[in-house]
């Protein structure tokens, strides 16, 4: 059984972030999501990449992944997640799958592989200065509000484009496709139609083209709803439940 207690000084909210599993269970729970996504193919596309979200789970786990042959992780709060990346393997790639404060950009910033959640102007503004002073490109992905959830960050799908439109005047920050975050509902037919908005939008996009722009990536699904993301053609799932749950 992989324990793991947070490291001493972490913000956790008043919750301890760290769940634990033992390496069977991680194994089996792997291999049935893999198998979930090879029976949910969208078109010609090649299953969807799995984006272990790691934000319950410490160091030791998130190693564990590693020779079951997942290296990208989630992450979405910087005081639980800077003292974990110290622990792990550095082949993991860092994806930022939360809503990231401007103020916090300049402490994650040299961390982050892809940033999944670019939700707002002021964001990217931020993030271009900061990868500028290190001298390197951060690569992104669109926020979209797919559901016009008030509650939620993201851009309205029409805000998508006035914003894509912005990007030639970036130097440091690129646009690689577009992330979701869906309704927690059980009404798979009203979510399938917000996959398939989002699929229709990502296509359209990449259609169009936009300088500094690439409509590689489409970010949806999550452990609850991952089967249908990737019917309908996304690129990456994020599960994290569906990988820690005991057996």
């Amino acid at each position: 059984m992989f324990t793991e207690e947070p490291a001493p000084g972490t913000d956790t909210g008043g919750v301890t972030p760290f769940a634990t599993v033992s390496q069977a269970a991680l194994a089996a729970n792997v291999a049935e999501v893999r198998e979930i996504l090879a029976r949910n193919i969208y078109r010609a596309q090649p299953p969807a990449k799995i984006i272990a979200v790691t934000k319950t789970v410490g160091a030791e786990v998130v190693n564990a992944l590693k020779p079951l042959g997942i290296l990208d992780i989630g992450e979405n709060r910087v005081q639980v997640a800077r003292p974990k990346l110290n622990a792990i393997d550095p082949q993991f790639r860092l994806h930022w799958i939360g809503r990231l404060q401007t103020n916090k950009v300049k402490d994650i910033i040299d961390k982050v592989w892809l940033l999944q959640s670019l939700d707002r102007i002021a964001l990217a503004e931020e993030v271009e200065r900061r990868a500028e002073q290190q001298n390197r490109t951060l690569d992104a992905l669109v926020q979209v509000n797919i559901a016009g959830e008030t509650q939620k960050a993201g851009f309205t799908p029409q805000d998508v484009r006035p914003f894509l439109r912005r990007m030639k005047d970036y130097h440091s920050l690129r646009i690689r496709g577009l992330m979701a975050i869906m309704p927690f509902i059980d009404d798979e037919a009203q979510l399938t139609v917000y996959f398939q908005g989002m699929r229709t939008l990502f296509d359209a996009l990449a259609q169009e083209g936009y300088e500094n722009v690439r409509m590689e990536e489409l970010s949806m699904g999550m452990s609850h709803d991952f089967a249908i993301a990737a019917r309908e053609g996304a690129t990456m799932v994020r599960v994290g439940t569906a990988l820690y749950r005991p057996r």
